[in-house]
């Protein structure tokens, strides 16, 4: 035993002595040597699904990339002799088509190995089966037996008051399938204290009711993995009273009492689940322990739990299904215990006690085995530290081999769950499993030992500048990496000694801190990284910054409502850094209000309101720092006075030029009287005398809350300065004249500008500037020197001087080549900056080369596209803009056609080689050549090419009449077309008759030579309009046609009929006397019925009894006045009432039915009483297509007029 121990002492004091290990840089990783690391694998349980493919994921990385390989059940796995199996490109996933292979063929344990030249690294062990829902599922498809047995469940009859326990008993899932109860309509069953789900799935009545009683108990199980849904028979409960079971049993039993005893009584507790006083339950750390007691009595029992030996855990305990069910998640070892629940009425209680045990598969106390990265010569220590319950024991593995079968190492020691590294050499990288395993799991997991041997790196960016404000903590960072470790050193400026020491902190990683850093801290630092194997620097820069302070900070403001306040808020920061200034209203953002102007270091509110009242804070930010300020406004109720008059405020007065420099002036003055309206702002102008003597320019605008502005002047002039003021009214009167302040003259501070450069002649360069203005020339003798040269010679600038003039004509250049100009402004004392260089041409000159390879592609009868090679650009001579396409129509490949030779112009803007020539005409032929053109115009042409455009469809022949019309023929007469676009092969003539509604007839067509140009068609209908339609052919189709139309003569013995009918008078005094007779009928119905008198409809009625008896139509010269049909149809056009009925009285032909709206009345005698309506109802007749109108005199009068 002491040995033991002192063994134990001497690891602890080697293990404290140990070197760290390296840590790689992310970016670093892939370039260095790696041994194996599983990224990615599936979970050691993989249910398969039938309907897809297996899917075993496996993924590593390293370097090189690893490669990998399977075991099935603990041997090799060869995937290339299966020919539903593969492995994924560049991966170890592998994938099994199972669309052709039982599912059962492929279960089994498997595991993946990934490998390279540094190691081996091994996945967990894969167990794949198929779902067992699955498994059942295939055996009801295949066999067809069911998952619940399909026999007949009996009726369960209970007294009312009992318990009663429905079984559900699913079938066995994996994962287990879910239960729930419902009814015929799937709607779940109501569960209360009373009525409840216990966790295997039946249902627990602890007492019936007879509202119970239902034939529609179903126990429903859905298997999560396959997503199917099974269901029980449905089970039958009837729930009775002792009297009624008595009475349903008689009839069975000789009228016998089945049941004579007493009814239930009320009755104390007992459990129906569990059984017994106690019983014990076991669970896994970490899963959720479920514990439940259901019970019956009467009245229902309610349920309790309590921990015996302790509390229950609040935060992860719940109580479900009615108390009945105690669920505590995330289970740990302190949830060991005895548990007791309680069922109590009033009757009285009882007891159940749970003893619980907590079991613990292999989990990690301080994470898994690291990665170690060592130097050659290091120390290591990989450790696998693991508990569970019972205790787990721990095997190492070097490469997926057992330890103690690897070859031997003695720089590796082994202390059960630490392997030990002391002074690694290159080549002892390797992949280190630790298996940590006891009855209820195991964990598996991959640790690499890799020794490297690197020399140094600095992973800083280099000449990376830090900033900090003085007085603040430095940190400057010098991240490296090597193996072994490198060791940091830090220099600053010359290298004189190295930084150790006050006021220098060398942190482990690398980094310098400077606790307080000064200015004098500001500097250039080197950072050295050393090893074994090299040494690597990087430079770095600190920069230590003032802070910055808020010098004058926002007062307390009492102000009165309508008046302005400003506060004033300035700020002293480091130059070299940018501040930005931020206002906040009660630590929130200013509103949006013009109101409210920020300046730069101020604040001005105008016209005051109660809502600006607060809290005001002024925050100067820095990308370093930042300071602030706060101050209150307080808002008053103005003092009332009497009405004011407002005015144009007083001018400035008290003018004076302070703060006096080269370029600058600051100005004050004394504000006039505001005249009741607050000054807005404040407008400076200044007087030239030198360069615009009487001219007033505004310089300016400062606030109205301001009395000074800081002016910027430009040199040589003399400066007179005056203010404005601005309120509401308007301008005050400028002020009196400051004194003259004369500025030095200095040399230019500009040179001119819109420098360009350009030819006017071949020969020649213009160049061009905008001149300074006597304010910018800044001094006496103001000139320009103009200078150029060629570009891409390199040659020296050839330069004039110019004054009085805005331009510099340079003669005898080379024609269009390209310049580089300056134009510098000088005065006396001395030269404006350094000019920037513009670019120019010297003049252009027309074009010496034509176009060449010009060629035309016909692309159909009216559009060609004409090709060409560009001009060389020194050939142009000028700047391109483009090329011009000449090109005219020789004549037409027609014999009959003439000559046509004007000239088309097509231009194509810019560096094109193709265009398109629209609109041409077919069957010709044409010439056309190109020419390139720049701005002093167009080159030669290129030679004269030809092409000729193809046949196209003709026009439409220019004339077509008809002559010689007779009584059954025609002659049609044409002229060719007047573009015939090439050779006509023939003509098409359609025609068809005409009637007189205008509807075509039936379209005959006849094809004709093209040598003819007239046709007689015979056997046409006498007096008969005809339509022709007359088009010419090509062989490429048929044009647009012409079209006439023609009528046949009429027979002359028919005509003569019909004008002696027409014409006899003994036809015109009948038709007089049948129009006179209606008339006459027409009026006297009027009158009768304006009478009120009655209508003798039912005398006719009596009168004609025979049920085939019609009325005659008004063609007969009578009146139909009612229809007797059996059906009793609504006439044709009439209108039936609302609820589609027609409604028949006695006399179904009373004048009601003449009425528009129907809504007449009638005299206790049956006479009508009413106004008639302008247009009657109509009525079918006994052919159904007549109506009749009523008889007013207006629709009297059209009848006349129609029948005329």
């Amino acid at each position: 035993m002491e040995r033991r121990g002192m063994d134990a002492a001497l690891l602890l004091l080697f293990l404290g002595h140990l070197t760290a290990a390296l840590e790689v840089p992310l970016d670093l990783q892939q370039g260095l040597p790696q041994p194996p690391t599983l990224t990615h694998q599936s979970p050691k349980d993989y249910i398969i699904d039938p309907r897809e493919n297996i899917i075993i994921h496996c993924e590593a990385k390293g370097k090189p990339h690893p490669s990998f390989s399977w075991t099935r059940n603990g041997t090799h796995f060869d995937i290339d002799q299966d020919p539903n199996v593969n492995m994924r490109p560049h991966s170890g996933t592998m994938v099994v088509d199972i669309s052709r292979e039982k599912v059962e063929h492929y279960e089994g344990v498997y595991q993946c190995t990934a490998r390279n030249k540094h190691g081996t690294a091994v996945s967990n062990n894969i167990v794949v089966r198929q779902s067992l829902a699955f498994s059942i599922l295939r055996t009801l498809l295949l066999e067809g037996s069911p998952l619940w047995s399909k026999e007949r469940i009996k009726p369960i009859v209970v007294q009312e008051g009992v318990s009663l326990v429905l079984p559900c008993r699913p079938p066995a899932g994996l994962p287990p399938p879910i239960i729930f109860w419902m009814d015929n309509n799937f709607q779940r069953l109501p569960q209360s204290s009373r009525v409840s789900q216990s966790l295997n799935g039946d249902l627990y009545f602890s007492n019936v009711l007879r509202e119970d009683s239902r034939n529609d108990y179903i126990c429903y199980a859905r298997f999560p993995h396959t997503q199917t849904i099974q269901q029980k028979q449905p089970i039958t409960v009837k729930v009775l009273n002792l009297d009624a079971i008595n009475d349903t049993m008689a009839a069975f039993y000789n009228d016998t009492d089945l049941f004579s005893e007493d009814p239930v009584d009320e009755r104390r507790p007992t459990f129906l689940t569990p059984s017994g006083p106690s019983s014990s339950k076991m669970v896994l750390r970490g899963q959720v322990l479920e514990m439940e007691c259901i019970a019956e009595g009467l009245p229902t029992p309610e349920i309790s739990w309590t921990k015996i030996s302790g509390d229950l855990p609040a935060k992860r305990t719940a109580f479900l299904h009615y108390q009945k069910t105690l669920r505590i998640v995330n289970v740990s070892e302190s949830d060991a215990g005895d548990y007791r629940c309680t069922a109590r009425n009033r009757h009285g209680f009882v007891h159940h006690t749970i003893h619980v045990t907590v079991k613990a598969a292999p989990y990690w106390i301080s994470g898994a085995p690291k990665n170690l990265v060592l130097a050659p010569g290091e120390n290591g220590v990989l450790t696998c530290r693991a508990s569970g319950t019972p205790k787990p024991s721990i095997t190492w593995a070097m490469n997926g081999i057992p330890i103690e079968n690897s070859p031997k190492d003695f720089s590796r020691k082994v202390e059960d769950d630490t392997v030990i590294f002391t002074d690694v050499q290159v080549g002892s990288s390797a992949v280190y499993q630790c298996n940590v395993s006891n009855d209820y799991g195991y964990l598996l997991s991959n640790a690499f030992v890799n020794v490297l041997s690197e020399p140094p790196r600095v992973l800083t960016p280099a000449h990376k500048v830090y900033q900090v404000i003085r007085n603040h903590q430095a940190l400057i960072d010098c991240t490296s990496f090597g193996s072994p470790i490198p060791k940091i050193t830090w220099f600053k400026d010359s290298r004189a000694s190295t930084l150790d020491g006050d006021p220098y902190i060398l942190h482990d990683n690398g980094t310098l801190e400077i606790h307080v850093a000064q200015m004098h801290n500001s500097g250039k630092y080197t950072c050295v990284a050393r090893n074994t194997l090299g040494i690597s620097e990087n430079h770095v820069y600190l920069e230590v910054k003032e802070p910055t302070r808020i010098l004058k900070q926002p007062e307390y403001k009492i102000v009165q409502r309508g008046r302005s306040v400003v506060f004033e808020c300035k700020v002293k920061h480091d130059p070299s850094l940018i501040p930005t200034m931020t206002w906040l209203k009660d630590d929130g953002e200013l509103p949006d209000d013009e109101r409210l102007i920020v300046d730069s270091d101020s604040l001005t509110i105008t016209d005051v309101t109660e809502n600006d009242a607060g809290v005001y804070t002024c925050i100067m930010n820095t990308t370093l720092d930042h300071d602030s300020a706060s101050a209150e406004l307080t808002v008053v109720e103005a003092t009332p006075t009497p009405a004011v008059l407002y005015e144009q405020p007083d001018p400035p007065t008290d003018l004076e030029l302070t703060d006096q420099k080269k370029r600058s002036v600051q100005i004050t003055w004394t504000p006039g009287d505001e005249h009741n309206s607050p000054i807005q702002k404040f407008l400076i102008q200044y007087e030239d005398s030198l360069h615009h003597r009487g001219h007033w320019h505004n310089l300016t605008e400062v606030p109205g809350t301001k009395t000074t502005a800081h002016l910027k002047l430009s040199p040589y002039a003399q400066y007179t300065f005056r203010v404005m003021a601005l309120n509401a009214v308007g301008y005050s009167r400028p002020s009196f004249p400051s004194r003259v302040y004369k500025t030095e003259p200095a040399a230019p501070d500009e040179n001119p500008t819109g420098v360009q450069g350009f030819g006017t002649e071949h020969n020649n360069l213009v160049i061009s500037w905008k001149p300074l203005s006597g304010l910018q020339s800044n001094g006496p003798g103001l000139h320009y020197r103009v200078m150029w040269r060629q570009k891409f010679l390199d040659s020296e600038w050839t330069s004039v001087t110019v004054a009085n003039n805005s331009k510099f004509v340079v003669s005898g250049t080379p024609t269009f080549v390209p310049y580089e100009l300056k134009v510098q402004a000088v005065n006396d004392y001395g030269a404006g900056p350094e000019p920037v260089i513009a670019h120019g041409y010297s003049g252009e000159d027309l074009p010496v080369a034509a176009p060449e390879n010009v060629q035309a592609m016909i692309l159909n009868s009216t559009l060609a596209e004409v090709h060409w090679d560009p001009v060389p650009a020194k050939l142009i001579r000028g700047h391109l803009k483009g090329y011009k396409v000449y090109y005219w129509r020789e004549r037409s490949l027609h014999k009959h056609n003439p000559h046509h030779v004007e000239k088309q112009i097509l231009t194509f803007s810019g560096n094109h080689t193709r265009g398109m020539l629209p609109g041409l005409h077919a069957f010709s032929l044409y010439s056309f050549n190109v020419r390139v053109y720049n701005g002093k115009g167009e080159g030669p042409a290129s030679p004269t090419q030809k092409f000729e455009t193809p046949e196209g469809v003709p026009s439409a022949p220019s004339s077509l009449v008809i002559t010689n019309s007779n009584l059954d023929s025609l002659t049609l007469e044409w002229n060719p077309p007047h573009d015939r676009n090439g050779r006509l092969t023939g003509y098409t003539l359609k025609y068809q008759p005409v009637n007189n509604s205008n509807e075509l007839g039936p379209v005959e067509e006849l094809a004709l030579p093209a040598n003819e140009t007239s046709v007689t068609l015979l056997n046409l209908k006498y007096s008969t309009r005809y339509k022709f339609y007359l088009n010419a052919k090509t062989v490429r189709g048929a044009g647009p046609a012409i079209s006439q139309e023609a009528v046949t003569i009429m027979d002359e013995a028919v005509a003569s009929r019909q004008v002696d009918i027409a014409t006899q008078g003994w036809f015109i005094g009948l038709m007089c006397a049948i129009a006179l007779l209606i008339l006459i009928l027409l009026i006297i119905c009027f009158i009768q019925r304006n009478k009120g008198g009655k209508y003798p409809v039912k005398e006719k009625e009596d009168a004609h009894t025979d049920p085939e008896f019609q009325p005659m139509k008004e063609e007969d010269c009578t009146f139909g006045e009612y229809s007797d049909n059996e059906d009793h149809k609504p006439l044709k056009g009439s209108r039936t009432p609302s609820n589609g009925t027609v409604k028949r009285d006695d006399s179904d032909d009373s004048l009601v039915d003449y009425g528009e709206g129907g809504d007449g009345q009638f005299n206790e005698d049956g006479s009508f009483i009413g106004q008639y309506s302008g247009k009657s109802a109509s009525r079918d007749t006994a052919e159904g297509h007549e109506s009749s109108e009523a008889p007013s005199p207006i629709n009297a009068m059209n009848s006349l007029n129609s029948f005329v």
